[in-house]
């Protein structure tokens, strides 16, 4: 079921889908999602948080922690909206978005490059290959940390999002060890976020 926290579908374009564990959202998802934005005219991007991951395991954030941190850095900007769906791999999460959006939308799935190398190598097994996948939505990735080069077959459903390598070296990862380890990291999360993560008391180095 995909679930809506801030903002609502929208009837026209094309959206951009944006899932990840946002623990915490850093401005580099924010300029990300600006600029995927920005480059495609994407009249919304939805920023979604798995309530299961295929990948990885919940840990750090609370689930609500985490909506409360992403409706705090999209602040009052109509043109994004923070959902949450009980999918984990993108075509399901596709799915969900087509059965809400309808069919006069189009859906772009924004990610980095990192999970771009794991959706074209992973092993669908049974399941719907990538190929039937990328007929049901485009992949928007973005060029962090190096520039994704899509296997020919693909390039025409898979795209580059322009992104300043200045945002490398941000990461969820830096925020959470900083914080623990008592160092800046407000640098890295936009104000509202960095407020959010005050107030909650999270990442926290134990006492």
């Amino acid at each position: 079921m995909l679930r809506f926290w801030k903002g609502s579908p929208i009837g026209e374009g094309s959206v951009g889908v944006f899932p990840g564990a946002f623990n915490p959202p850093t401005v580099g998802h924010e300029a990300i999602a600006a600029s995927a934005r920005a480059q495609f005219g994407l009249e919304q991007v939805m920023f979604l948080v798995p309530e299961v991951f295929p990948h990885k395991s919940y840990e750090g954030a609370t689930f609500e922690d985490r909506i409360a941190m992403l409706c705090a850095a999209t602040g009052p900007e109509r043109a994004y909206s923070v959902a949450s769906s009980d999918e984990g791999l993108f075509i399901n999460i596709a799915r969900q978005v087509r059965e809400r959006y309808g069919n006069g939308v189009e859906i772009c799935l924004i990610c980095g490059r990192d999970a771009a190398e794991r959706i074209v190598g992973w092993d669908y097994g049974d399941g719907t290959p990538l190929g039937d996948q990328l007929k049901e939505f485009r992949l928007l990735v973005a060029s962090r940390e190096g520039e994704y080069a899509p296997p020919a077959e693909y390039a025409s459903r898979i795209q580059r999002v322009e992104l300043a390598s200045s945002f490398d070296e941000v990461s969820s990862t830096s925020v959470r060890e900083a914080a623990a380890q008592g160092s800046v990291w407000h640098r890295w999360v936009s104000g509202p976020v960095a407020a959010e993560i005050d107030r909650r008391g999270l990442y926290q180095a134990d006492e």
